[in-house]
């Protein structure tokens, strides 16, 4: 893939639910958790945990087990890795700080993490797609996590099955940015 500018990255990075079925190489993948890594959170408590399901067993479980009905996700069964993300509430800028001002900053800073993951995978010519409509506990409980860690989301990774891209229309400037 040709270097493209960051903008031409957000641009063009979609929700992909069509994969090949080549397995996505580790070392993609390491980059793409190194990415998230970097990212920045509230008083860099890192709040952010992942767990890679490469094999094939692992992402049917997932995708049977974890997923709540009225949505038909089953094309996510075809991603060569499902990340699992999950959050580690710590400290008083997690606990105390979030019930102060509102703010889930936990969730805000996976979000941060979750993006640059995303990114840096879009960058390397894969398909990404955030899943949020799950059950918590089986996916803890299929990935190993403690209580300790509340899972928040799947992001399903691959190769893109073709190079169309789906794209939706986007609010205008106007209509969401006010200069004050």
């Amino acid at each position: 893939m040709e270097n493209k500018s960051f903008i031409e990255l957000v641009k063009h990075r979609t929700s992909c639910r069509t994969y090949d079925p080549r397995p996505v190489p580790r070392e993609h993948l390491e980059l793409m958790l190194e990415a998230a890594r970097l990212a920045p959170s509230a008083c860099n408590k890192q709040p952010w945990r992942f767990a890679v399901a490469e094999s094939a067993e692992v992402r049917q479980r997932l995708v049977q087990d974890t997923l709540r009905v009225g949505i038909e996700m089953k094309w996510a069964g075809n991603a060569g890795a499902i990340i699992a993300i999950g959050v580690v509430r710590k400290g008083m800028v997690h606990k105390v700080g979030t019930k102060i001002s509102g703010v889930e900053y936990p969730q805000m800073d996976l979000g941060i993490a979750g993006e640059h993951l995303v990114l840096q995978a879009e960058e390397l010519g894969l398909g990404t797609c955030w899943i949020g409509w799950i059950k918590q506990k089986p996916i803890r409980e299929i990935v190993g996590w403690p209580k300790s860690i509340e899972p928040m989301g799947l992001i399903t990774v691959g190769w893109p099955a073709s190079n169309e891209r789906k794209t939706r229309p986007r609010y205008s400037m106007d209509e969401i940015v006010k200069w004050v």
